[in-house]
Protein backbone atom coordinates (compact mmCIF):
# COMPACT_ATOMS: atom_id res chain seq x y z
CA UNK A 1 0.00 0.00 0.00
CA UNK A 2 2.88 2.27 1.19
CA UNK A 3 4.68 1.40 -2.17
CA UNK A 4 1.39 2.00 -4.14
CA UNK A 5 1.03 5.52 -2.88
CA UNK A 6 4.38 6.59 -3.01
CA UNK A 7 4.19 5.72 -6.60
CA UNK A 8 1.02 7.58 -7.58
CA UNK A 9 2.48 10.61 -5.47
CA UNK A 10 5.96 10.48 -7.61
CA UNK A 11 4.13 9.95 -10.84
CA UNK A 12 1.99 12.77 -9.97
CA UNK A 13 5.40 14.76 -9.22
CA UNK A 14 6.87 13.79 -12.45
CA UNK A 15 3.66 14.76 -14.09
CA UNK A 16 3.87 18.42 -12.59
CA UNK A 17 7.32 18.38 -13.79
CA UNK A 18 6.31 17.79 -17.18
CA UNK A 19 3.46 20.36 -17.62
CA UNK A 20 5.47 22.95 -15.94
CA UNK A 21 7.77 22.43 -18.42
CA UNK A 22 8.07 23.87 -21.45
CA UNK A 23 9.28 22.81 -25.25
CA UNK A 24 11.84 25.30 -26.96
CA UNK A 25 8.89 25.93 -29.20
CA UNK A 26 6.91 27.16 -26.65
CA UNK A 27 8.71 29.32 -24.55
CA UNK A 28 7.98 32.28 -23.89
CA UNK A 29 9.14 34.83 -26.21
CA UNK A 30 12.06 37.21 -25.17
CA UNK A 31 11.68 40.42 -23.60
CA UNK A 32 13.24 43.15 -26.45
CA UNK A 33 14.40 46.45 -25.36
CA UNK A 34 15.12 49.41 -28.09
CA UNK A 35 17.21 52.49 -26.78
CA UNK A 36 16.99 54.99 -29.61
CA UNK A 37 19.13 58.41 -29.43
CA UNK A 38 18.10 61.27 -31.47
CA UNK A 39 20.93 62.75 -33.36
CA UNK A 40 23.89 60.60 -31.60
CA UNK A 41 26.52 60.28 -33.84
CA UNK A 42 29.29 57.61 -34.61
CA UNK A 43 32.31 59.01 -33.04
CA UNK A 44 29.87 60.52 -30.14
CA UNK A 45 31.08 57.94 -27.35
CA UNK A 46 33.96 56.69 -25.74
CA UNK A 47 33.04 52.81 -27.68
CA UNK A 48 35.17 53.27 -31.06
CA UNK A 49 33.38 52.38 -33.80
CA UNK A 50 36.33 52.91 -35.99
CA UNK A 51 39.42 50.83 -36.26
CA UNK A 52 41.11 52.97 -33.71
CA UNK A 53 40.12 55.96 -31.15
CA UNK A 54 39.60 59.04 -31.94
CA UNK A 55 40.10 62.52 -30.06
CA UNK A 56 36.23 62.08 -29.89
CA UNK A 57 36.21 58.82 -28.45
CA UNK A 58 38.97 60.12 -25.68
CA UNK A 59 36.33 63.43 -24.82
CA UNK A 60 33.47 61.78 -24.04
CA UNK A 61 32.36 59.08 -21.36
CA UNK A 62 29.58 56.53 -22.03
CA UNK A 63 30.45 53.43 -19.54
CA UNK A 64 27.50 52.27 -19.90
CA UNK A 65 27.84 52.06 -23.84
CA UNK A 66 30.66 49.98 -22.68
CA UNK A 67 29.33 47.65 -20.89
CA UNK A 68 26.34 46.77 -23.41
CA UNK A 69 29.35 46.90 -25.76
CA UNK A 70 31.40 44.10 -24.15
CA UNK A 71 28.07 42.12 -23.90
CA UNK A 72 27.25 41.65 -27.18
CA UNK A 73 27.87 42.96 -30.79
CA UNK A 74 29.15 46.12 -31.74
CA UNK A 75 28.34 46.99 -35.59
CA UNK A 76 30.91 49.50 -37.07
CA UNK A 77 28.66 50.07 -40.44
CA UNK A 78 25.51 50.83 -39.22
CA UNK A 79 22.94 53.49 -41.42
CA UNK A 80 19.98 55.19 -40.67
CA UNK A 81 18.50 58.11 -42.92
CA UNK A 82 20.22 62.03 -42.97
CA UNK A 83 17.38 63.17 -40.75
CA UNK A 84 14.81 61.93 -37.90
CA UNK A 85 11.17 61.30 -39.32
CA UNK A 86 12.26 58.77 -42.10
CA UNK A 87 14.26 56.76 -40.22
CA UNK A 88 11.59 56.22 -37.63
CA UNK A 89 9.02 55.38 -40.34
CA UNK A 90 11.51 53.09 -41.82
CA UNK A 91 11.96 51.48 -38.46
CA UNK A 92 8.30 51.18 -37.88
CA UNK A 93 7.49 49.64 -41.33
CA UNK A 94 10.30 47.87 -42.81
CA UNK A 95 10.53 50.19 -45.83
CA UNK A 96 13.26 51.81 -47.37
CA UNK A 97 12.58 55.73 -47.45
CA UNK A 98 12.21 55.97 -51.15
CA UNK A 99 8.97 53.77 -50.74
CA UNK A 100 7.08 54.75 -47.96
CA UNK A 101 8.08 58.64 -48.95
CA UNK A 102 7.96 60.49 -45.24
CA UNK A 103 11.36 61.74 -46.79
CA UNK A 104 11.68 64.66 -44.58
CA UNK A 105 10.70 65.43 -40.94
CA UNK A 106 7.19 65.72 -40.22
CA UNK A 107 5.71 68.58 -37.92
CA UNK A 108 2.86 70.59 -39.92
CA UNK A 109 -0.12 69.01 -41.59
CA UNK A 110 -0.38 68.64 -45.57
CA UNK A 111 1.73 71.16 -46.71
CA UNK A 112 5.54 71.37 -47.66
CA UNK A 113 8.19 73.20 -45.39
CA UNK A 114 9.12 76.49 -46.13
CA UNK A 115 12.58 75.45 -47.01
CA UNK A 116 11.59 73.54 -49.60
CA UNK A 117 8.67 75.79 -51.52
CA UNK A 118 11.72 78.24 -51.47
CA UNK A 119 13.83 76.68 -53.02
CA UNK A 120 15.70 78.51 -56.01
CA UNK A 121 16.13 76.01 -58.09
CA UNK A 122 14.19 72.67 -57.73
CA UNK A 123 10.27 72.33 -57.08
CA UNK A 124 9.69 69.41 -54.46
CA UNK A 125 7.03 66.38 -54.86
CA UNK A 126 4.32 66.52 -52.41
CA UNK A 127 5.96 63.67 -49.92
CA UNK A 128 3.61 62.04 -47.24
CA UNK A 129 4.27 65.06 -44.96
CA UNK A 130 1.39 63.36 -42.70
CA UNK A 131 3.71 60.73 -41.62
CA UNK A 132 2.59 57.22 -41.45
CA UNK A 133 -1.23 56.18 -41.06
CA UNK A 134 -2.59 52.33 -40.33
CA UNK A 135 -5.85 52.76 -42.27
CA UNK A 136 -6.92 53.83 -45.51
CA UNK A 137 -7.93 57.57 -46.30
CA UNK A 138 -5.53 59.50 -44.80
CA UNK A 139 -3.65 62.34 -47.25
CA UNK A 140 -0.38 62.36 -47.57
CA UNK A 141 0.53 59.38 -45.37
CA UNK A 142 2.71 55.90 -45.62
CA UNK A 143 0.02 52.81 -45.16
CA UNK A 144 1.94 50.42 -43.18
CA UNK A 145 1.26 47.66 -40.69
CA UNK A 146 3.48 48.90 -37.66
CA UNK A 147 6.28 47.05 -35.93
CA UNK A 148 4.46 47.85 -32.84
CA UNK A 149 1.28 46.84 -33.46
CA UNK A 150 2.13 43.21 -34.76
CA UNK A 151 4.33 42.78 -31.62
CA UNK A 152 0.96 43.44 -29.49
CA UNK A 153 -1.18 41.06 -31.46
CA UNK A 154 1.46 38.31 -30.62
CA UNK A 155 1.06 39.04 -26.93
CA UNK A 156 4.04 41.99 -26.33
CA UNK A 157 3.33 44.76 -23.79
CA UNK A 158 4.14 47.69 -25.89
CA UNK A 159 5.47 50.72 -24.47
CA UNK A 160 6.97 53.89 -26.30
CA UNK A 161 8.73 56.46 -24.10
CA UNK A 162 10.27 59.90 -25.57
CA UNK A 163 10.61 61.47 -28.97
CA UNK A 164 7.40 60.27 -31.07
CA UNK A 165 7.90 61.96 -34.12
CA UNK A 166 5.93 59.70 -36.35
CA UNK A 167 2.82 61.96 -37.81
CA UNK A 168 2.05 65.48 -38.58
CA UNK A 169 -0.41 67.35 -35.98
CA UNK A 170 -3.40 66.92 -35.53
CA UNK A 171 -3.15 63.25 -37.62
CA UNK A 172 -3.64 60.18 -35.50
CA UNK A 173 -0.15 58.34 -36.04
CA UNK A 174 0.71 62.04 -33.70
CA UNK A 175 -0.12 59.77 -30.72
CA UNK A 176 2.29 56.80 -30.52
CA UNK A 177 -0.71 54.74 -28.98
CA UNK A 178 -2.02 54.79 -32.43
CA UNK A 179 0.07 52.62 -34.13
CA UNK A 180 0.31 49.86 -31.72
CA UNK A 181 1.81 50.88 -28.53
CA UNK A 182 -0.30 50.45 -25.30
CA UNK A 183 1.81 53.19 -23.57
CA UNK A 184 2.80 56.33 -24.58
CA UNK A 185 5.17 58.25 -22.48
CA UNK A 186 5.35 61.82 -23.29
CA UNK A 187 5.52 60.91 -27.40
CA UNK A 188 3.48 63.28 -29.70
CA UNK A 189 3.68 65.42 -33.23
CA UNK A 190 6.86 67.28 -32.31
CA UNK A 191 10.73 66.07 -32.99
CA UNK A 192 11.92 68.26 -30.01
CA UNK A 193 11.81 69.61 -26.64
CA UNK A 194 11.09 73.10 -26.01
CA UNK A 195 12.94 72.66 -22.93
CA UNK A 196 15.12 69.52 -21.22
CA UNK A 197 14.67 71.10 -17.80
CA UNK A 198 11.89 70.08 -15.07
CA UNK A 199 12.09 74.14 -14.34
CA UNK A 200 10.95 75.08 -17.50
CA UNK A 201 8.35 72.66 -17.26
CA UNK A 202 9.92 71.01 -20.69
CA UNK A 203 8.32 74.35 -22.33
CA UNK A 204 4.71 74.16 -21.07
CA UNK A 205 3.31 77.29 -20.34
CA UNK A 206 5.45 78.97 -22.74
CA UNK A 207 2.22 80.03 -25.72
CA UNK A 208 5.43 80.47 -27.98
CA UNK A 209 6.43 76.92 -27.62
CA UNK A 210 3.38 74.96 -27.41
CA UNK A 211 3.91 72.67 -30.35
CA UNK A 212 7.51 71.73 -28.88
CA UNK A 213 6.44 71.71 -25.38
CA UNK A 214 6.69 67.72 -23.79
CA UNK A 215 3.41 66.00 -22.75
CA UNK A 216 2.20 63.76 -20.15
CA UNK A 217 5.15 64.97 -17.36
CA UNK A 218 3.74 67.31 -15.13
CA UNK A 219 4.75 65.31 -12.25
CA UNK A 220 7.92 66.77 -12.85
CA UNK A 221 7.10 70.54 -13.43
CA UNK A 222 9.08 72.85 -11.63
CA UNK A 223 11.37 69.92 -10.12
CA UNK A 224 15.37 70.44 -10.71
CA UNK A 225 15.29 67.46 -12.71
CA UNK A 226 16.13 67.04 -16.71
CA UNK A 227 13.85 65.38 -19.28
CA UNK A 228 16.30 62.57 -19.86
CA UNK A 229 16.29 61.21 -15.86
CA UNK A 230 12.55 62.46 -16.05
CA UNK A 231 11.58 60.14 -18.41
CA UNK A 232 14.24 57.49 -17.24
CA UNK A 233 12.35 57.63 -14.08
CA UNK A 234 8.75 57.13 -15.96
CA UNK A 235 9.64 53.93 -17.52
CA UNK A 236 10.74 51.90 -14.45
CA UNK A 237 7.68 52.94 -13.08
CA UNK A 238 5.44 52.01 -15.97
CA UNK A 239 8.07 48.47 -16.54
CA UNK A 240 7.93 47.32 -12.94
CA UNK A 241 4.58 45.92 -12.95
CA UNK A 242 4.51 44.44 -16.52
CA UNK A 243 7.75 42.57 -15.58
CA UNK A 244 6.00 41.27 -12.32
CA UNK A 245 3.18 39.81 -13.53
CA UNK A 246 5.94 37.86 -16.48
CA UNK A 247 4.53 39.64 -19.43
CA UNK A 248 6.93 39.95 -22.14
CA UNK A 249 7.60 43.50 -23.41
CA UNK A 250 8.93 45.74 -26.16
CA UNK A 251 10.58 48.85 -25.11
CA UNK A 252 11.03 51.70 -27.32
CA UNK A 253 13.43 54.41 -25.22
CA UNK A 254 13.59 56.71 -27.65
CA UNK A 255 15.07 59.51 -26.18
CA UNK A 256 14.75 63.20 -27.38
CA UNK A 257 18.03 63.70 -26.54
CA UNK A 258 20.67 64.68 -27.87
CA UNK A 259 18.52 67.02 -30.26
CA UNK A 260 18.93 70.71 -30.37
CA UNK A 261 18.29 72.60 -28.09
CA UNK A 262 21.94 72.10 -26.23
CA UNK A 263 21.17 72.00 -22.79
CA UNK A 264 23.04 70.94 -20.23
CA UNK A 265 22.83 68.28 -17.65
CA UNK A 266 24.06 69.60 -14.48
CA UNK A 267 24.95 66.19 -13.12
CA UNK A 268 27.35 65.54 -15.81
CA UNK A 269 28.71 69.06 -16.59
CA UNK A 270 31.85 69.65 -15.00
CA UNK A 271 33.80 67.49 -15.93
CA UNK A 272 33.50 69.09 -19.51
CA UNK A 273 33.66 72.31 -18.41
CA UNK A 274 36.94 71.16 -16.31
CA UNK A 275 38.56 70.07 -19.68
CA UNK A 276 37.74 73.71 -20.82
CA UNK A 277 35.37 72.37 -23.76
CA UNK A 278 33.68 75.16 -25.92
CA UNK A 279 30.67 76.05 -23.52
CA UNK A 280 28.55 74.34 -26.29
CA UNK A 281 30.33 71.40 -26.37
CA UNK A 282 30.61 71.39 -22.92
CA UNK A 283 26.70 70.87 -22.85
CA UNK A 284 26.24 68.63 -25.87
CA UNK A 285 28.83 65.81 -23.74
CA UNK A 286 26.90 66.21 -20.33
CA UNK A 287 23.16 65.32 -22.75
CA UNK A 288 25.20 62.51 -23.87
CA UNK A 289 26.55 61.42 -20.37
CA UNK A 290 23.12 61.33 -19.89
CA UNK A 291 22.06 59.57 -22.03
CA UNK A 292 24.52 56.47 -21.00
CA UNK A 293 23.18 57.01 -17.80
CA UNK A 294 19.43 56.37 -18.68
CA UNK A 295 21.20 53.09 -20.84
CA UNK A 296 23.06 52.21 -17.73
CA UNK A 297 19.73 52.72 -15.12
CA UNK A 298 17.82 50.60 -17.93
CA UNK A 299 20.65 47.88 -17.68
CA UNK A 300 20.15 47.23 -14.08
CA UNK A 301 16.54 47.19 -13.75
CA UNK A 302 16.46 44.13 -16.19
CA UNK A 303 19.50 42.65 -13.97
CA UNK A 304 17.92 43.51 -10.63
CA UNK A 305 14.68 41.61 -11.59
CA UNK A 306 16.24 38.84 -12.89
CA UNK A 307 15.11 39.22 -16.41
CA UNK A 308 18.39 40.05 -18.16
CA UNK A 309 18.93 36.47 -19.45
CA UNK A 310 15.76 36.77 -21.14
CA UNK A 311 16.00 40.14 -22.56
CA UNK A 312 17.29 41.65 -25.76
CA UNK A 313 18.93 44.94 -25.92
CA UNK A 314 19.49 47.22 -29.19
CA UNK A 315 21.17 50.06 -29.54
CA UNK A 316 20.69 52.93 -32.13
CA UNK A 317 20.48 56.62 -33.62
CA UNK A 318 18.38 58.34 -35.73
CA UNK A 319 20.48 59.97 -38.05
CA UNK A 320 24.40 60.66 -37.95
CA UNK A 321 25.41 63.80 -35.20
CA UNK A 322 24.47 67.52 -35.84
CA UNK A 323 27.05 69.89 -37.09
CA UNK A 324 25.29 72.54 -39.26
CA UNK A 325 23.85 74.39 -36.06
CA UNK A 326 23.68 74.92 -32.46
CA UNK A 327 27.39 72.75 -31.98
CA UNK A 328 30.40 75.07 -30.76
CA UNK A 329 33.43 75.40 -32.80
CA UNK A 330 33.57 74.44 -36.32
CA UNK A 331 30.55 73.73 -37.96
CA UNK A 332 30.29 70.41 -40.23
CA UNK A 333 33.38 68.67 -38.76
CA UNK A 334 31.99 67.46 -35.19
CA UNK A 335 31.97 63.98 -36.44
CA UNK A 336 35.64 63.34 -37.94
CA UNK A 337 36.49 61.55 -39.44
CA UNK A 338 33.63 61.17 -41.41
CA UNK A 339 32.19 64.14 -43.57
CA UNK A 340 29.88 66.57 -42.33
CA UNK A 341 26.60 66.07 -40.77
CA UNK A 342 23.00 65.39 -39.83
CA UNK A 343 21.50 66.10 -42.97
CA UNK A 344 24.36 65.21 -45.36
CA UNK A 345 24.31 62.31 -47.54
CA UNK A 346 27.91 62.08 -46.43
CA UNK A 347 28.72 59.33 -44.06
CA UNK A 348 28.92 62.09 -41.14
CA UNK A 349 24.92 62.34 -41.60
CA UNK A 350 24.10 58.61 -42.39
CA UNK A 351 26.64 56.33 -40.19
CA UNK A 352 25.37 55.84 -36.49
CA UNK A 353 26.92 53.56 -33.57
CA UNK A 354 24.74 50.29 -32.74
CA UNK A 355 24.91 47.70 -30.17
CA UNK A 356 23.33 44.68 -29.88
CA UNK A 357 23.25 42.17 -26.96
CA UNK A 358 21.16 38.57 -27.33
CA UNK A 359 21.44 36.34 -24.20
CA UNK A 360 22.62 33.28 -25.25
CA UNK A 361 23.32 34.00 -28.89
CA UNK A 362 25.74 36.85 -29.35
CA UNK A 363 29.09 36.40 -28.31
CA UNK A 364 30.51 38.77 -25.45
CA UNK A 365 32.70 42.31 -27.09
CA UNK A 366 32.72 41.23 -30.78
CA UNK A 367 32.41 43.41 -33.89
CA UNK A 368 30.77 43.47 -37.06
CA UNK A 369 31.63 45.61 -40.01
CA UNK A 370 28.45 44.03 -42.44
CA UNK A 371 26.41 47.28 -43.77
CA UNK A 372 23.01 47.39 -42.13
CA UNK A 373 20.37 49.88 -42.62
CA UNK A 374 17.65 51.06 -40.13
CA UNK A 375 14.40 49.18 -42.01
CA UNK A 376 16.50 46.00 -41.06
CA UNK A 377 15.24 46.57 -37.64
CA UNK A 378 11.33 45.24 -38.23
CA UNK A 379 12.08 42.44 -40.31
CA UNK A 380 14.76 41.50 -37.36
CA UNK A 381 12.71 42.65 -34.46
CA UNK A 382 9.51 40.43 -35.05
CA UNK A 383 11.99 37.71 -36.04
CA UNK A 384 13.55 37.71 -32.31
CA UNK A 385 9.57 37.80 -31.28
CA UNK A 386 9.28 34.65 -33.34
CA UNK A 387 6.70 35.99 -35.56
CA UNK A 388 7.13 34.23 -38.32
CA UNK A 389 4.66 34.81 -40.69
CA UNK A 390 3.35 38.78 -40.67
CA UNK A 391 0.80 39.97 -42.16
CA UNK A 392 1.32 43.19 -43.35
CA UNK A 393 0.03 46.03 -45.77
CA UNK A 394 3.43 46.82 -46.94
CA UNK A 395 6.28 45.44 -49.01
CA UNK A 396 8.87 44.75 -46.31
CA UNK A 397 12.30 45.96 -48.15
CA UNK A 398 14.50 45.33 -45.05
CA UNK A 399 16.46 41.99 -44.18
CA UNK A 400 16.93 40.56 -40.84
CA UNK A 401 20.31 40.86 -39.61
CA UNK A 402 19.83 38.02 -36.86
CA UNK A 403 22.26 35.88 -38.96
CA UNK A 404 24.74 38.61 -38.11
CA UNK A 405 24.19 38.70 -34.45
CA UNK A 406 25.14 35.16 -34.82
CA UNK A 407 28.27 36.28 -36.83
CA UNK A 408 27.15 34.40 -39.86
CA UNK A 409 28.69 35.61 -43.05
CA UNK A 410 26.42 36.94 -45.71
CA UNK A 411 25.61 35.10 -49.02
CA UNK A 412 26.44 38.06 -51.22
CA UNK A 413 26.76 42.19 -51.10
CA UNK A 414 23.72 43.54 -50.43
CA UNK A 415 23.32 47.11 -51.56
CA UNK A 416 21.62 49.94 -49.09
CA UNK A 417 19.58 53.11 -50.19
CA UNK A 418 19.09 56.36 -49.61
CA UNK A 419 16.74 58.90 -51.09
CA UNK A 420 15.85 62.32 -50.36
CA UNK A 421 13.99 64.89 -52.45
CA UNK A 422 13.95 67.55 -50.35
CA UNK A 423 15.26 70.14 -48.45
CA UNK A 424 16.75 70.33 -44.91
CA UNK A 425 16.95 74.26 -44.40
CA UNK A 426 20.91 74.48 -42.85
CA UNK A 427 23.40 74.52 -45.61
CA UNK A 428 26.86 72.27 -45.93
CA UNK A 429 28.31 69.08 -47.59
CA UNK A 430 26.02 67.15 -48.83
CA UNK A 431 23.72 68.84 -47.53
CA UNK A 432 20.22 68.88 -50.35
CA UNK A 433 18.17 66.30 -52.06
CA UNK A 434 19.90 63.58 -53.44
CA UNK A 435 20.06 59.63 -53.69
CA UNK A 436 22.77 57.40 -52.76
CA UNK A 437 23.68 53.73 -52.91
CA UNK A 438 26.32 51.76 -50.69
CA UNK A 439 27.39 48.67 -52.08
CA UNK A 440 30.40 46.84 -50.81
CA UNK A 441 33.34 48.98 -49.86
CA UNK A 442 31.70 51.35 -52.79
CA UNK A 443 29.20 54.53 -52.27
CA UNK A 444 27.64 56.81 -55.03
CA UNK A 445 26.00 60.11 -54.67
CA UNK A 446 23.49 61.20 -57.06
CA UNK A 447 22.90 65.06 -56.35
CA UNK A 448 19.75 66.08 -57.62
CA UNK A 449 20.12 69.70 -58.29
CA UNK A 450 23.27 69.73 -60.59
CA UNK A 451 23.17 65.78 -61.63
CA UNK A 452 26.46 65.62 -60.37
CA UNK A 453 27.94 62.01 -59.33
CA UNK A 454 30.52 61.50 -56.30
CA UNK A 455 31.91 58.10 -55.62
CA UNK A 456 34.23 56.98 -52.82
CA UNK A 457 35.71 53.83 -52.15
CA UNK A 458 34.76 54.17 -47.78
CA UNK A 459 37.96 51.34 -47.08
CA UNK A 460 40.35 53.46 -48.55
CA UNK A 461 38.59 56.71 -48.25
CA UNK A 462 36.48 56.80 -44.87
CA UNK A 463 36.16 61.03 -45.21
CA UNK A 464 35.27 61.29 -48.58
CA UNK A 465 37.99 62.93 -49.94
CA UNK A 466 38.49 61.92 -53.28
CA UNK A 467 35.64 61.34 -55.52
CA UNK A 468 36.15 58.73 -58.09
CA UNK A 469 33.51 58.63 -60.31
CA UNK A 470 35.70 60.11 -63.28
CA UNK A 471 38.40 57.31 -62.80
CA UNK A 472 36.47 54.98 -62.33
CA UNK A 473 33.36 55.26 -64.60
CA UNK A 474 32.63 51.39 -64.90
CA UNK A 475 31.66 51.64 -61.15
CA UNK A 476 29.69 54.38 -61.83
CA UNK A 477 27.59 53.16 -64.43
CA UNK A 478 27.49 50.09 -62.39
CA UNK A 479 25.94 51.89 -59.41
CA UNK A 480 23.60 54.14 -61.39
CA UNK A 481 21.88 51.31 -62.75
CA UNK A 482 21.77 50.00 -59.59
CA UNK A 483 20.29 53.42 -57.59
CA UNK A 484 18.16 54.09 -60.72
CA UNK A 485 16.73 50.14 -60.72
CA UNK A 486 15.77 50.98 -56.60
CA UNK A 487 13.81 54.27 -57.85
CA UNK A 488 11.84 52.90 -60.31
CA UNK A 489 11.09 49.84 -58.21
CA UNK A 490 9.78 52.05 -55.47
CA UNK A 491 8.04 54.39 -57.77
CA UNK A 492 10.14 56.85 -55.54
CA UNK A 493 9.54 60.70 -56.01
CA UNK A 494 11.89 63.04 -58.34
CA UNK A 495 12.08 66.87 -58.05
CA UNK A 496 12.00 68.61 -60.90
CA UNK A 497 13.61 71.48 -62.43
CA UNK A 498 12.20 75.23 -61.90
CA UNK A 499 14.34 76.03 -65.03
CA UNK A 500 12.61 73.62 -67.54
CA UNK A 501 9.85 71.92 -65.65
CA UNK A 502 10.91 68.26 -66.50
CA UNK A 503 11.73 65.94 -63.64
CA UNK A 504 15.12 65.07 -62.65
CA UNK A 505 16.49 62.60 -64.66
CA UNK A 506 17.20 58.84 -62.95
CA UNK A 507 20.73 58.35 -62.14
CA UNK A 508 21.27 56.40 -65.18
CA UNK A 509 19.75 59.03 -67.79
CA UNK A 510 21.72 61.97 -66.33
CA UNK A 511 24.92 59.60 -66.81
CA UNK A 512 23.79 58.90 -71.13
CA UNK A 513 24.33 62.49 -71.50
CA UNK A 514 27.83 62.23 -70.77
CA UNK A 515 30.33 62.37 -67.68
Amino acid sequence: MFRTKLLARLGLVFLGFLLGCKSPDTAPPPNILLFFVDDLGWQDTSVPFWNQKTPLNQRYHTPNMERLSAMGVKFTNAYSTPVCSPSRISLMTGMNAARHRVTNWTLQPDILQPMETNHPNLEFPMWNVNGLATQEGIPHAALATPLPQLLKESGYTTLHVGKGHFGALGYPSANPEHIGFDINIAGHAAGAPSSYLGLDNFGNGNPKQTIWAVPGLEAYHGKDIFLTEALTQETLKSLQPIVDQKQPFFLYFSLYGVHAPLMADQRFIDRYQAANLDPEEAKYASMIESMDHALGRLLDFINENGIAEHTIVLFMSDNGGLSAVARGGEKHTHNAPLKSGKGSIYEGGIRVPMLAYWPGLTSSNTSNDQPIIIEDFFPTLLEMAAIKTPKTIQKIDGKSFVGLLKNETPSSERPLFWHYPNAWGPKGPGIGSYSAVRKGDWKLIYFHEDQRFELYNLALDIGEEENRSLDDQEKTLELAQLLTDHLKSTNAQMPRLKRTGEQVPHPIDAISSGF
